[in-house]
């Protein structure tokens, strides 16, 4: 029995809703093959397209084939022995144009999550400069799981981290629910060019004693991937689950932060730890889905803002890693959600992307396939 993703009242006020068609049905179009653990997929503002693989290199697509030579090996820094280990995302800076400055996060050998920046090659636009590296963050891992992984620039020009609660089964050390670790939680800071952040001065938790003001929002357990609609700014955040339940988390572009998502007294709209629980400090899900069906771990991807395909107009695409199912999601004029299952794939989706143009992309994990996302 295949499992429904049951969509939910959202508990902030959203912005804006979208002229368009809820998706039905998607296909998948090959766009190059032949890579080693795809985890991302990004842009530079160009037409490049910038592959993440597990093990530690950037693969660069361009004009229809994958270039000779990888954009950054850093292969003998990263630790990938680990499923939810290695190399795991990449963010151009809003002015890597000006600047050639991006960012990328890893697990190094001692399994320590590491997000550090990186300097584009004078000499080729093609090449990074492997030994420009200025670590931001080194932030300990107790265990080799829930590393969370995703890196992206905000429309406020400041960089989100994604953070897992640390791993094992269940949080045993609490880290979604305290907000004096960076475990278990989003993350906002401003990069400065020397290669290390300032924390901004509207972070919720700047003035509270005790609590870390890098902190955007907590009560995450493994929030793998996350995206903003590059139209109204408002952000999704797909955090993975335990037993039970996936979850698709919304925050209104207005939203001043500090959101307490409920991992890990929930999980999505469910009581985690025990019956009963108090379930108003918590901001529920807008989507869900049971593990029924083969589910087992959602893969988060974007609301679509191409021009190519109208029909794609305004939904937000998500999947599930093992059973490979897509699903739309989109925001009615009522105000409502409406989640459409648009494909059974068949494959480990690892992660959704998006090129300059707002085209969306797929990555099968297993077979190293870059697929376009397009109207069936």
């Amino acid at each position: 029995m295949e499992s429904t993703p049951e969509v939910l009242e959202p508990t902030l006020t959203v912005t804006s809703v979208d002229v368009g068609i809820p998706a039905e049905k998607v296909q998948l179009l090959p766009v190059a093959s032949g890579f080693e653990r795809p985890t991302y997929l990004t842009h530079a503002f160009d037409d490049r397209l910038f592959v993440v693989e597990q093990a530690g290199r950037i693969e660069v697509i361009h004009e229809g084939g994958v270039l000779d030579e990888p954009f950054l090996d850093i292969q003998g820094r990263v630790r990938s022995d680990g499923l939810e280990q290695g190399l795991l995302s990449v963010a151009f800076h809003p002015n890597y144009v000006e600047n050639g400055r991006f960012f990328v996060n890893y697990t190094d050998g001692e399994g320590t999550t590491v997000v550090a920046g990186y300097q584009v090659s004078i000499a080729d636009p093609n090449r990074a400069d492997p030994d420009s590296e200025q670590v931001l963050m080194r932030i300990a891992q107790p265990y080799q799981n829930h590393n969370g992984g995703q890196l992206q620039f905000g429309p406020d020009g400041y960089l989100y981290v994604g953070m897992g609660d640390g791993g094992s089964a269940g949080d045993p050390l609490n880290q979604g629910q305290d907000p004096s670790t960076l475990l278990g939680a989003l993350l906002r800071i401003d990069v400065e060019d020397s290669g290390q952040y300032n924390i901004p001065l509207d972070n919720p938790f700047t003035d509270d004693d005790g609590l870390l003001g890098e902190i955007w929002a907590f009560g995450l357990r493994n929030p793998w991937r996350f995206s903003f609609d590059r139209l109204n700014g408002d952000l999704y955040i797909a955090d993975v689950g335990q037993n039970l339940l996936e979850e698709i988390n919304h925050q209104s572009s207005t939203s001043p932060g500090g959101e307490n998502y409920g991992w890990n007294v929930l999980e999505g709209t469910r009581c985690f730890l025990q019956d009963g629980c108090d379930t108003s400090r918590y901001t529920n899900p807008i989507a869900e889905y049971e593990h029924q069906g083969g589910h087992c771990s959602v893969t988060g991807g974007y609301v679509y803002r191409g021009e190519e395909y109208s029909d794609l107009q305004g939904n937000y695409f998500y999947a599930d890693y093992c059973s490979g199912v897509i699903w739309s999601l989109f925001h009615q004029p009522d105000g409502g959600w409406q989640s459409n299952e648009v494909l059974q794939s068949g494959l480990n989706i690892s992660s959704f992307g998006e090129d300059a143009a707002g085209e969306l992309y797929v990555l099968d994990h297993s077979e190293g396939v870059v697929y376009k996302l397009a109207p069936a």
